[in-house]
Formats: C-alpha cells, sequence, structure tokens
C-alpha cells in the first residue's frame, strides 16, 4: 500500500520555485529518510503531505486521499518539527492531556514514561522551554501519538548528543512494537542512517535518488591515483565527484557498476578502490562535481 504518491509535484512561491517535477511513492509501515541540503524543499514537501500547504501543480495523495485541509489525512498524521503549534495557555502536563483526546491512538503511558525520563516539570509552559527541551518535548507527542503518518521534520534541533541517542534509541523501540509509516527528514545521514529502510534524496526541489539504504551504500565506488589511468577507467561513467590532490593525481567517484574482472584490472593498474559512505554519496549527488574545498585554493 502507498501511504504518499507524488506524480510531477510542483510547489512555487512567487518566482521561487521549492519543488520542481517531483514523483516518488512511500509505502507503508517503512521508515523513510528524507535527505538533502538546506535548501532543497525537504519541509515544503512534508507540508504538502501533512495537508498544510496546497501544491501549485502535479498531484499527491495521502491514504489515497487530496492532503490539503482533509480531516482524514489530519486524524492520521502526526507533524513534528520546532515550530509545532501548541497551546500557550496550557502547562506542558496539560498539553499532553489534551493531545490524547486528539490522536485516537494516543499512548499516554508511553508519553508519561519519556515525560518523566527526560525530567520534565509538569507546569512548565511550552513557550518556556528551551530550543532542545522544546525539541525533545515535540518527540514525545510524535511518538505518542502513534499516526500511521509520523512526520519528523528536523526533529534533534537543538537537543545535545545524548539526547538525540536517546530519542532514536525510542523511536526505533516505539516503531517495532507499533509499526507505521515514518518520515525523518535530514540534511545529515549519519546520524539516522541506521534507523531507515529507505533514502528519498532531494537536490534544488527534484528527486535525486530514492531507494533501499542497503543498496545505497553500494551505489558508487571511489578511485584514486594517477590522472590518466582514472580516466582511462571513468571515461564513460558519470562522475559524481572529483578532486585534484598532489602533481597529477585525482579522486573520482562513480556509479559501482565495474565488473570483477575491471575491478581487478583497476587494482592491476595500482589504482586505489575506496568505499563511499551513504552520508558522503548523497552529499556528491547533490552538490555536483565541484571538487573538494582544497580545489577552491588550487586556482589562479
Amino acid at each position: 500500500m502507498k501511504v504518499i504518491a507524488c506524480r510531477e509535484l510542483r510547489k512555487q512561491f512567487g518566482r521561487t520555485v521549492a519543488l520542481n517535477d517531483l514523483s516518488f511513492s512511500i509505502k507503508a509501515n517503512k521508515i523513510t529518510g528524507l535527505i538533502g541540503p538546506n535548501g532543497a524543499g525537504k519541509t515544503t514537501l512534508l507540508k504538502i503531505a501533512a495537508g498544510y500547504l496546497r501544491e501549485t501543480a502535479g498531484e499527491i495523495r495521502v491514504f489515497s486521499r487530496q492532503p490539503f485541509n482533509d480531516l482524514t489525512v489530519s486524524a492520521n498524521t502526526v507533524f513534528v518539527d520546532d515550530n509545532m503549534a501548541l497551546p500557550g495557555t496550557l502547562n506542558i502536563a496539560e498539553i499532553l492531556d489534551a493531545a490524547s483526546l486528539f490522536y485516537p491512538h494516543w499512548d499516554h503511558r508511553l508519553a508519561l514514561r519519556l515525560f518523566e525520563y527526560f525530567s520534565f516539570n509538569p507546569r512548565a509552559l511550552h513557550k518556556s522551554l528551551s530550543k532542545g527541551m522544546k525539541s525533545t518535548f515535540n518527540m514525545i507527542i510524535g511518538l505518542s501519538a502513534h499516526c500511521a503518518l509520523t512526520i519528523f521534520d528536523e526533529p534533534t534541533v537543538g537537543m545535545d548528543a545524548a539526547v538525540r541517542r536517546d530519542f532514536y534509541r525510542a523511536l526505533l523501540q516505539d516503531y517495532l512494537r507499533h509499526p507505521r509509516t515514518m518520515i525523518i527528514s535530514s540534511h545529515l545521514l549519519s546520524e539516522i542512517e541506521d534507523l531507515l529502510e529507505d533514502i528519498l534524496l532531494l537536490s534544488a526541489g527534484r528527486k535525486r535518488l530514492q531507494l533501499p539504504v542497503a543498496e545505497l551504500r553500494e551505489y558508487a565506488v571511489g578511485l584514486r591515483g594517477a590522472a590518466g589511468l582514472v580516466e582511462r577507467f571513468t571515461a564513460d561513467k558519470e562522475i559524481y565527484r572529483r578532486e585534484t590532490f598532489g602533481a597529477n593525481k585525482v579522486f573520482v567517484v562513480v556509479r559501482n557498476s565495474f565488473s570483477g574482472a575491471v575491478l581487478e584490472e583497476i587494482r592491476a593498474a595500482g589504482l586505489e578502490l575506496l568505499p563511499v559512505s551513504a552520508e558522503d554519496l548523497c552529499v556528491y549527488l547533490t552538490s555536483g562535481e565541484r571538487g573538494g574545498i582544497d580545489d577552491v585554493f588550487s586556482g589562479n
């Protein structure tokens, strides 16, 4: 079952195109990472999926429905970010009580246990919390709601390292007990990679890549050595990254589509074959073949 399906989705704010010809689908009961640099269109896409914004053109369906201002989509979706609109007249304990009335699958026992674990003052107002504590409290709402579609948009803003680790562990534990469709957006992949099943990579409002994390880890390979030899083996391949070093040496990243025999030939020629991490690959795919920061200082 497809929880989200987009076809040629476009969103424009004045002259700024935030999403452009975006087509993809997300299946039920998977944790998907929405990855991309700042300005890639991640938040715009998530707000359209949650029904907060209307698309400019194209089509999006959430639970097979047009999500904008749709009560069914709203009742089955929780959208968590650092700008959650929560009642200013209620203390945070009262906000949890109110949330239990709004979300039909609310797990109040989980909410209270997380609330106690993170040492919240029940009488505190949401607006008085620090940035990190706000993010932690918002996370409690997102997990405890047990919505069929749970969206976390850069959820760990302001959290320290220990709280981030606890958040990701709590998310995984609760997901294993209550599987549902989760989307976690981030411009960094390293912290959430082990949680994810699929990756949707955006760049400048377009889909750059969508595939399982396991495939992403094997998607590309790096070659390092003499420039002439590297060019010989990569002449017919799309180069995702190219960096120069030394007098006549280069490092390039290309699609890992070499046969076993060619890989042996590359090694025999004296070139290094290097693994490319999923996070580095996402950076390379969204930054283009512009080289590394050292190249800024290598020109005349």
